[in-house]
């Protein structure tokens, strides 16, 4: 009605109808329709009082609707009905009416019919506000490759985003991967940069938080949810395929996306991670948001902060708890490191609980090994107890350790150990363990006899040892000049000159 009125305003002022056309955005032959209606009725005489809204639309007739193009899909409507009565999809419609009746048509031209004949209902929306303090949002978002120094090659990198839904501050940081480390690391890190703990954290259904999504709730990973505990935090994720349950933290992650990485070029991930943190406080915390009309760093300073809870004395350390199997070399894997736990768990699934600088290794609630995180793939971190005794002994008989063993026996075993060892000392170690061994069931001194009597006689061996102890040998005195086997002399028993005689020639 509005329309209507202006136009005969507009003619009642001595406007040409090329004018109107061109203001209203009509077109000049509707302008002249409506100017020679107005004329008939007297409306546009300046002492004439238009009629009410009833009555000047009956007069003049509804405004001009654009040409109505019938649906292709019209001569199908009682078949489309039925299908969408039972539940078939818009593509499957469109499938069944080219299969089963012929239809020609797009499958644009069903999707609009659809729509035309079956209307939705406007979606309503509840805008959630939360106190200074009480949520902020985490997630990751992707941001292409960047350049990792560690490994010196491009690789595909993520923006962990947390907000704070009131005042709308952030913290940011790239990193390389989503694993639960990285997940625990972020967080702490969080916590730190605003010196303080929101009462809530909301997170989407990704592994390194949620590990199964039922009915009754969610299964929460157990590294986060100690990590929960510790900090005094409640994990309130949100439904899966529901992005906009968390609508602050993923508006964070586009804002950095298109603002702060759009035509930017990085040396290296940490040159990136440093610019993003300096772009954090001096831009995106000085902005004026579109929600709160205010700036994040500002309302975070003035109200939010106070009201976060306090961090505890000590962070937390635990990086992730994952299920190992321990082999039969009494040892588990993690990360490509291997750690020993007590040979009777063998075959067994034990908990480990992996920290920073600390592994624990659970069997239930029972902590079965301790041990320091190794550095690097590839390490060992063993406890020689973990073994069974006869397998520990061997381990704990090191080259060095076998010579003062020796040197306790006598001067015979100590020679036996040195000259073993001083030929081949990896090849003959386990040679000078055996003989060692042979204490424990003959004794010192007569190991120490049988040691001397194969120095004496040659050679030198754990088999040739053994031999002297089973015969009782070493009980028999040595003779007092020794014999060298290796310097015998031979000589022909007969002499030479008994197969070349001499003969004299016989003449002819």
């Amino acid at each position: 009605m509005n329309y209507l009125r202006d136009l005969i305003h507009r003619l009642r002022s001595g406007e040409s109808e090329r004018r109107i056309a061109r203001d209203l955005a009509i077109s000049r032959v509707t302008v002249h329709k409506y100017h020679q209606t107005a004329e008939q009725l007297g409306y546009l005489n300046a002492g004439t009082t238009l009629p009410d809204d009833a009555v000047l639309l009956a007069a003049l007739g509804p405004a001009p609707q654009p040409p109505c193009v019938t649906s292709t899909v019209e001569p199908h409507r009682e078949t489309v009905l039925r299908l969408l009565d039972q539940g078939v999809e818009m593509t499957a419609i469109h499938a069944r009416l080219r299969d089963d009746y012929g239809y020609t048509g797009g499958y644009s031209s069903v999707r609009r019919f659809v729509h035309q004949v079956c209307p939705s209902e406007p979606e309503a929306i509840v805008r959630v506000h939360t106190a200074p303090g009480e949520e902020a949002q985490v997630d990751f978002g992707p941001v292409g490759p960047l350049y990792d120094p560690g490994g010196g090659r491009l690789r595909p990198a993520y923006v962990f985003v947390a907000t704070l839904s009131f005042s709308r501050h952030q913290y940011a940081e790239f990193v390389f991967d989503q694993k639960i480390a990285t997940w625990i690391a972020l967080h702490r890190r969080s916590f730190e940069s605003w010196d303080g703990v929101p009462r809530r954290l909301v997170p989407d259904n990704l592994k390194a938080a949620v590990l199964e999504v039922l009915v009754d709730g969610p299964v929460l990973g157990e590294a986060y949810r100690r990590m929960a505990q510790h900090y005094g935090f409640v994990i309130s994720p949100t439904r899966p395929a529901t992005p906009q349950h968390k609508g602050k933290v993923e508006n964070g992650i586009h804002y950095i996306q298109r603002n702060f990485l759009a035509g930017q070029e990085f040396t290296d991930i940490h040159v990136a991670n440093q610019r993003l943190a300096m772009w954090v406080r001096e831009v995106a915390g000085t902005r004026r948001h579109g929600t709160t009309h205010q700036a994040p760093l500002h309302l975070f300073a003035k109200q939010e902060q106070a009201a976060l809870l306090t961090l505890p004395a000590d962070p937390f350390t635990l990086c992730e708890i994952k299920p190992v199997k321990v082999h039969p070399d009494c040892h588990v894997t993690l990360a490509g490191s291997f750690y020993s736990v007590p040979y009777r768990y063998i075959g067994q699934t034990l908990d480990a609980y992996v920290g920073e600088r600390v592994v624990q290794l659970f069997h239930g609630t029972a902590l079965v090994s301790t041990h320091a995180r190794a550095q690097q793939p590839g390490s060992w971190q063993t406890h020689l107890e973990h073994y069974p005794q006869d397998k520990a002994a061997y381990l704990e008989r090191t080259p060095e350790r076998c010579r003062q063993i020796a040197q306790r026996i006598g001067p015979a075993a100590s020679q036996v150990t040195d000259t073993l060892l001083a030929e081949r000392p990896l090849d003959r170690l386990r040679s000078v363990q055996a003989i060692l061994r042979l204490e424990e069931t003959v004794g010192a001194e007569r190991l120490e006899a049988a040691c001397a009597r194969a120095i004496h006689f040659g050679p030198v061996s754990h088999r040739r040892i053994k031999e002297i102890l089973n015969a009782a040998l070493d009980r028999e005195p040595l003779p007092d000049a020794p014999v060298t086997a290796t310097q015998q002399s031979f000589a022909f028993a007969r002499s030479s000159a008994e197969f070349f005689a001499c003969t004299q020639a016989v003449q002819p």
